[in-house]
């Protein structure tokens, strides 16, 4: 196992001028080190080692709640989009990330520290071709808190998916399920 580079990023919680198409193909072919510290210069790194080595390269992106791993995940995945020159007309990030809602609602709850906040894991494998271009993307997701399905601590709430569907419970195609209200439902909801 080697251990390449090690990017430490923080979250602004605002969008800035350093992710656009430009910054991309400027990182685009530069070494490591030639340019300032950026999830893109990882992204290059990674994407220059598979071809040269013809070998799997892996991003890990960790961090708590709210450091901004999914966003800083989609500007990996579209910088490989971008400089593979993939031929698919929609970004692989926008395919991979479209199954996000559904995801992010089976697994994201509102916590003390998010709103927002993923209880899962994901593993995202993207393909390429020979001539290193994305043919397609498989992602895995991991719940990681069984638990809050029947517990929650003060404050917390179950994950997304069961308001979602109390919310819904009076339109016809649920009535079937017998759905009340979040309020009315306490065993389930806090």
């Amino acid at each position: 196992l080697v251990v390449g580079i090690i990017l430490v990023a923080i979250n602004p919680y605002k969008q800035l001028p350093i992710y656009g198409d430009a910054i991309i193909h400027a990182y685009s072919g530069q070494n490591m080190g030639d340019m300032d510290p950026h999830i893109f210069a990882v992204a290059e790194e990674a994407y220059k080692q598979m071809a040269r080595n013809n070998k799997n390269q892996s991003i890990i992106v960790s961090g708590e709640s709210g450091a901004g791993k999914t966003v800083s995940a989609r500007y990996t995945m579209r910088y490989f989009a971008t400089v593979s020159k993939s031929s698919s007309n929609a970004h692989v990030e926008d395919k991979v990330l479209a199954s996000n809602p559904i995801t992010e609602a089976v697994g994201n709850a509102k916590t003390t520290r998010n709103d927002n906040s993923s209880r899962f894991g994901k593993y995202t494998e993207i393909s390429f071709d020979q001539r290193y271009q994305i043919i397609g993307a498989n992602m895995r997701t991991y719940l990681l808190e069984k638990s809050r399905v029947v517990f929650q601590s003060e404050n917390e709430r179950n994950y997304h998916i069961f308001y979602q569907l109390c919310a819904s419970a009076m339109q016809p195609e649920y009535e079937h399920l017998k759905l009340g209200r979040s309020r009315e439902n306490n065993l389930l909801f806090t």
